[in-house]
C-alpha cells in the first residue's frame, strides 16, 4: 500500500478537493472552496495548508463568521445540495459565533461543512487565548457547543482519525434525508502532525 506523508490539514484539504457528486450522470464538485477567518487555532495549521497547496479549491476571506456561514448555507441551498462551501474559524468566539448557522442548516436539511479550530489535543499550553476554561471537564471548548445543531460531530485528536472522519462527514453531507450541518473541530496541534496517509484515502470520490 502506498502511502503519501502529509500534515492531518494537508490531508484535508487534498480530501476535500477530491469529492463529486452525480448529478443525471454528470460528476460535479461537491466542495467548490471555503470561506475563512484565519487567526489562532487554524492560521498556522489550516491556513498553511491552503496557502501552500488548495488544489481547485476556492479560497474567500471572511470578515463575520456568523455571516460567512450563513452564505454557505445558502449557497447550498441554492445549488439544491449538490455543492457546498466550507467554513473554518478560529478557537473561541470566532467558532461560536458560527452555531446558529449551524442550526439553521440542520434545521433546514442543508449541507453545511464547520472546521472551527480548536484548543490543543496536547493541553500543552492551556489554556489558550480566548478558550473557555472549564475547570471540570478539561475535554470541553466552545466547540463542544455544536454538538446539540449538528447532524455529526468530531473532534480530530490524532491526524489518523481524519479518515474516518471524513467518510462519516461525507456521507452526511451528500445524503439529502440526513444532510446538516457537519463539524469536525481540529485541534490546533493536531493540524500541523504528519501521517503516512494510504493513497487510496485522497482518490477520487463520487457519491450518487
Amino acid at each position: 500500500m502506498k502511502t503519501i506523508r502529509l500534515t492531518m490539514a494537508q490531508a484535508l484539504v487534498r480530501f476535500l478537493d477530491n469529492q463529486y457528486i452525480d448529478v443525471d450522470g454528470s460528476e460535479i464538485k461537491f466542495v467548490k472552496g471555503i470561506f475563512a477567518i484565519f487567526g489562532h487555532g487554524n492560521v498556522v495549521g489550516l491556513g498553511q495548508a491552503l496557502e501552500e497547496d488548495c488544489g481547485q479549491l476556492s479560497v474567500h476571506q471572511g470578515r463575520n463568521e456568523q455571516g460567512m456561514a450563513h452564505i454557505a448555507t445558502g449557497f447550498a441551498r441554492q445549488m439544491r445540495r449538490h455543492q457546498i462551501y466550507a467554513c473554518t474559524s478560529s478557537v473561541g468566539p470566532g467558532a461560536a459565533n458560527m452555531i446558529t448557522a449551524a442550526a439553521t442548516a440542520t434545521a433546514n436539511r442543508i449541507p453545511l461543512l464547520l472546521l472551527p479550530g480548536d484548543v490543543y489535543a496536547s493541553r500543552q499550553p492551556d489554556p489558550v487565548l480566548q478558550q473557555v476554561e472549564q475547570e471540570h471537564d478539561l475535554t470541553l471548548s466552545t466547540n463542544d457547543a455544536f454538538r446539540a445543531v449538528s447532524r455529526y460531530w468530531d473532534r480530530i485528536t490524532r491526524p489518523e482519525q481524519l479518515m474516518s472522519a471524513c467518510i462519516s462527514a461525507m456521507r452526511v453531507l451528500t445524503d439529502p434525508a440526513d444532510t446538516g450541518a457537519v463539524t469536525l473541530c481540529l485541534p490546533q496541534d493536531v493540524q500541523g502532525e504528519a501521517w503516512d496517509y494510504p493513497d487510496y484515502f485522497f482518490a477520487r470520490r463520487v457519491y450518487r
